[in-house]
């Protein structure tokens, strides 16, 4: 697959086979891209379902600036941050603390394949938000740093910033941990 754009142009033309394969490659991978803003798997399920809603409802226009994969990731972004912002003014309770439920190990379990990428990703619940989103989009989406800052909504120089503080608080909260990794 073309990292989805050739589904999307096929959901389009009418074939609705396209926008299976295209929530089948991607749900996963942006739910937990979502988690980091949402702070809660569930809210994270309802902006990815409101994600490709939007695609199948609303059907806009894909414009080739950046790969599908990075344009996907941005609308449900702001779907995230919608949600987020709605929820605040709602309930005028904060976030929970970053927990990890049941439901979401599983989730885990099957997406993230080796035990390092495990535990990194439990380090990373520890980290400021940002930070958390920065490298998830990097190593667990593997975008580059000029797709981070489209989908992030920062300059390159402010992601290359971020992913070096981002690493250097990873290595803390690891070793912490008593895990010993140099290559992050």
């Amino acid at each position: 697959m073309d990292n989805g754009e050739s589904s999307y142009r096929r959901f389009l033309a009418g074939d609705d086979s396209g926008m299976v394969e295209l929530v089948r490659e991607f749900k996963d991978g942006l739910m937990l891209y979502l988690r980091s803003y949402t702070d809660d798997i569930y809210a994270a399920e309802d902006c990815v379902q409101d994600t490709f809603i939007r695609l199948a409802v609303k059907k806009p226009k894909f414009n080739g600036k950046s790969t599908f994969k990075t344009w996907l990731f941005t609308i449900g972004r702001n779907i995230a941050i919608d949600n987020v912002r709605k929820s605040r003014r709602n309930s005028g309770v904060s976030l929970s603390d970053c927990g990890i439920l049941a439901d979401e190990a599983n989730l885990e379990q099957s997406y993230l394949v080796s035990e390092q990428k495990i535990n990194l990703r439990h380090a990373m619940c520890r980290l400021k938000d940002e930070y958390q989103q920065v490298l998830y989009l990097t190593y667990f989406e593997e975008f580059s740093n000029e797709e981070t800052s489209k989908i992030i909504g920062k300059s390159r120089k402010q992601i290359e910033n971020l992913l070096y503080n981002a690493r250097k608080a990873l290595r803390t909260e690891l070793e912490k941990e008593g895990f010993k990794y140099e290559n992050i």
